[in-house]
């Protein structure tokens, strides 16, 4: 139970405290006859302005929530395909060097889990990835060229995909959308609040349906414009992109 009100029903939940408190304002506007707001086709327009407003948003920042769904994946993907390459050479060769890149590679990887929990710094892990130079350089009287080109193309492909996700995580997509947004739905929250309307029970159902929905899609392009939130509650949730193609890599390389 706890677990699905940390993924699915969390963002819900989180709406809640906020009705809670829209629905007490609204019962003391009632009683003490503060609403005098008459419900018009402008209001109506308003509210129809600020979900055009979300959906541009969301559009937005989905581009870059499905980038970053594939970055963990094609990072994995990267450095086994290095782990292929030393581990020929190392079975060919019996290496010391290629054992010692295999144990960099053990080290990189770890360090790449512990940068999406912001627990190493972006310029710690580029001097890891950086660490493989050295290796390349002790493979030339080992193997073949085209060998080493393989593992320099992947290496690159790393450090490109690093850079990427850093962007993502570090860039929001617009701040004054996200404003004017949030103006919009105070503004329709308090419009709302001090609206007369007639049975006054669907003036609650109102005061409760359209605030939720709002502030809810607020919060969600907020949750999906930075998919590597990881180290905000210290673990993997609902709203960001899975971990497991990296962590599940840490488990075969340990084996």
């Amino acid at each position: 139970m706890n677990k699905l009100f940390s993924t699915k029903w969390r963002l819900a939940i989180k709406v809640l405290p906020y009705i809670f408190a829209i629905v007490v304002f609204k019962l003391i506007a009632h009683n003490q006859g503060f609403e005098f707001i008459s419900l018009s086709s402008l209001f109506t327009a308003l509210i129809s302005a600020n979900i055009f407003l979300i959906g541009f948003l969301i559009s937005g920042v989905l581009v870059d929530y499905k980038e970053g769904e594939k970055i963990p994946g094609e990072m994995a993907s990267s450095l086994e395909a290095i782990t292929d390459e030393v581990e020929i050479l190392y079975e060919g060769k019996k290496a010391e060097q290629a054992a010692s890149c295999l144990n960099h590679i053990k080290k990189l990887n770890v360090c790449l889990i512990n940068w999406f929990y912001k627990k190493t710094k972006t310029i710690e892990v580029m001097a890891e990835l950086k660490g493989f130079n050295q290796y390349f350089l002790q493979f030339e009287s080992l193997t073949q060229a085209n060998f080493i080109v393989r593992m320099k193309q992947e290496q690159n492909n790393l450090r490109r995909l690093l850079n990427r996700a850093h962007s993502i995580r570090e860039t929001s997509f617009n701040r004054s959308g996200y404003t004017i947004a949030e103006i919009i739905t105070f503004v329709l929250t308090l419009g709302l609040i001090f609206t007369r309307l007639e049975p006054f029970y669907e003036n609650i159902f109102f005061v409760i349906f359209v605030p939720f929905i709002l502030i809810y899609m607020i919060l969600l392009i907020k949750d999906l414009d930075n998919p590597f939130e990881y180290y905000v509650r210290n673990k993997e949730t609902a709203d960001e992109v899975s971990l497991k193609p990296l962590i599940d890599l840490k488990s075969r390389l340990e084996k």
